[in-house]
């Protein structure tokens, strides 16, 4: 496979746990599948709930024609912004590939980062309920969303806390004279 942006041989990289393609001059990184939803799961775990179902808003979203080609199929790519992340990434609507540029994973996951710690109890409210279906419906295996599930339960605990500032000194004071 070629870079669409340089033209020279992508070569083969490890993303945490995943195998992509990346191009040894421009450092831009091709990620099939769902090579990127699972990169940035590894990247930090706190993360593993927050998708972006590029392919199943794909109807909704406004894309913009680029002047690169797939390096799988060849056919066009077209830039498209990755949920509110403020990241512009570029995809192949054939084969579902993904082209993100040198330092726009890390700029994905800085954002989501951001997000994570600025939502509300309220959101993770919402967010517990929305992974507790997805249990049952949610496109990963079931193993993948009770993680997710767990995870948000853990994060919404930490913001209970977070902005209830008597219900953690309770518990710190319980815990505190407790004889165990």
């Amino acid at each position: 496979m070629k870079c669409p942006t340089c033209d020279v041989n992508l070569e083969v990289k490890m993303a945490g746990p995943v195998d992509v393609d990346e191009c040894p001059e421009c450092h831009g990184v091709w990620f099939e599948d769902d090579e990127l939803r699972r990169a940035k799961d590894a990247w930090d775990v706190d993360l593993n709930w927050m998708d972006f179902e590029l392919w199943k808003e794909w109807e909704s979203l406004e894309l913009k024609p680029k002047e690169l080609t797939c390096p799988n199929c060849s056919r066009g790519l077209v830039a498209v912004h990755y949920g509110d992340t403020g990241v512009e990434v570029d995809c192949c609507p054939s084969c579902k590939g993904i082209w993100l540029d040198d330092r726009e994973l890390a700029a994905i996951i800085d954002a989501l980062t951001a997000e994570l710690l600025s939502k509300p109890f309220s959101q993770y409210v919402k967010a517990s309920l929305q992974e507790a279906k997805e249990i049952l419906t949610g496109p990963e295996s079931l193993h993948s969303e009770w993680k997710d599930f767990k995870t948000v339960l853990r994060l919404m605990q930490y913001r209970l806390l977070a902005e209830n500032h008597r219900i953690s000194k309770a518990l710190t004071d319980l815990q505190s004279s407790t004889q165990f």
